[in-house]
């Protein structure tokens, strides 16, 4: 079977985030970048399904020459291919712009299925995979934690878990799919991977090779846009209480009750 996995490079989440002082972004310098870790759990699916039914698989990005480091990621775990999508008039792409993009390239590839993460964790939209579907005329299921393949019916049986249990929906191939937590165990990436993976030419595609007008990517084809970025607010000191257990039990129901106003 042909996978393909959109994935995005994002901050570590142990990242120290500074917010740029025009309020439009972060400093990235002396950040660590990873693969978003959901879009980990779509590049482990599709590396067990490779293995269990072959073929091969493709992992897809929309980024810089930085965010190579999270496509040969992707390629050490056991990705057969990339393919990066980049050039000037893709910046400040929205989730939006950003679907439109994959799409594009993906329209005139070969595949059985697409995996995407649910969400990228540092901007929480949870749309690019569901835009995609949308532009493509696929069938999809999101936020799922099993799915089972039948290649020879063309069909898929995908797991969501609801407020009351777990929904099956059966869709027909190719589709798309977002994985959530709980979909499988993300594995490391072995040493004679990585080194593999430094062999491995990316290919590069820009706007002008996918047919696409400046106007629709990049800020002028976003529906939405940063209007400003701010730090949380700062937490206030821990507050330790002194004494005998007895006594701070009781200072502490004070403080919570009188000063917190919590009881």
């Amino acid at each position: 079977m042909k996978v393909i996995i959109c994935l995005k490079q994002v901050p570590d989440s142990e990242a120290s985030i500074v917010v740029r002082s025009d309020g439009q972004g972060i400093e990235e310098q002396g950040i660590t970048f990873v693969v978003n870790p959901y879009d980990e759990y779509a590049v482990e699916e599709a590396i067990q399904i490779k293995e269990q039914h072959g073929g091969e698989v493709t992992v897809v990005t929309v980024g810089p020459p930085a965010t190579e480091k999270a496509l040969r990621t992707a390629l050490a775990m056991g990705a057969d291919s990339a393919l990066r999508l980049w050039d000037e008039t893709f910046v400040g792409s929205d989730s939006g712009a950003s679907a439109a993009i994959l799409a594009r390239a993906l329209q005139g590839m070969e595949f059985d299925l697409i995996l995407c993460g649910k969400q990228a964790i540092d901007d929480d939209c949870a749309q690019v995979g569901t835009a995609l579907a949308e532009l493509l005329d696929l069938p999809q299921a999101t936020v799922i934690t099993e799915l089972e393949l039948d290649p020879g019916a063309r069909k898929a049986k995908a797991h969501r878990e609801v407020d009351e249990g777990t929904e099956v929906l059966e869709v027909s191939l190719p589709a798309v799919f977002t994985a959530q937590k709980g979909l499988n165990e993300p594995r490391y990436p072995s040493l004679r991977g990585m080194m593999a993976a430094k062999k491995v030419e990316i290919e590069v595609r820009d706007s002008a090779s996918l047919g696409l007008a400046p106007d629709a990517v990049g800020a002028g084809g976003s529906k939405t846009r940063i209007v400003s970025l701010s730090p949380p607010p700062t937490r206030p000191p821990g507050q330790i209480i002194e004494g005998e257990v007895a006594d701070a039990v009781k200072e502490l129901v004070r403080i919570l009750r009188e000063e917190a106003k919590v009881l």
